[in-house]
């Protein structure tokens, strides 16, 4: 009978997790276009930061022709384009759904928080929370449920 010493396999399998949790935690790069005036922006941004991301901030005085650029379609518009890691994200996008797009790489366009939802990052009105969609868009411009936040409302 073969007798295998489990010690190395554990400490590899130790170590895999421990890289795991490393490649989760790394600084992720992304750029933000948002107008100079554009507070909530501003505070979406330093959501971002918070949960360990890079900010490039880009003004811009004509952000229509940004979303035009990237084909936002009007319905999933917000004040904020950014982009990261080859997809686009619309609107006050939690900084979680975007780590989860990053480790799911889905075959899509990109992200969106349409309008401006109460409570969400960057929108924070008190204790005060709206239910909203995170909603994804393909390259055919098909719309899908990305995630759900329950607000209190």
């Amino acid at each position: 009978m073969l007798s295998l010493n489990r010690t190395p396999l554990l400490l590899l399998l130790l170590a895999s997790l421990n890289i795991g949790a490393a490649e989760s935690d790394k600084a992720i790069d992304i750029t933000v276009y948002r107008s100079e005036s554009c507070s909530c922006c501003r505070k979406w941004q330093d959501h971002l930061q918070q949960n360990n991301f890079n900010i490039k901030s880009l003004v811009s005085d004509d952000l229509q022709a940004v979303k035009d650029k990237y084909g936002i379609p009007d319905k999933l518009a917000s004040c904020h384009t950014a982009l990261v890691n080859g997809y686009i994200v619309e609107g006050h996008v939690p900084a979680q759904d975007i780590r989860k797009l990053l480790q799911t790489k889905p075959n899509i366009v990109g992200i969106a928080a349409p309008g401006m939802p109460m409570g969400s990052p960057g929108m924070e009105m008190g204790d005060t929370q709206a239910s909203f969609q995170v909603i994804s868009v393909d390259k055919s411009g098909h719309f899908e449920v990305f995630s759900n936040h329950n607000g209190n409302q």
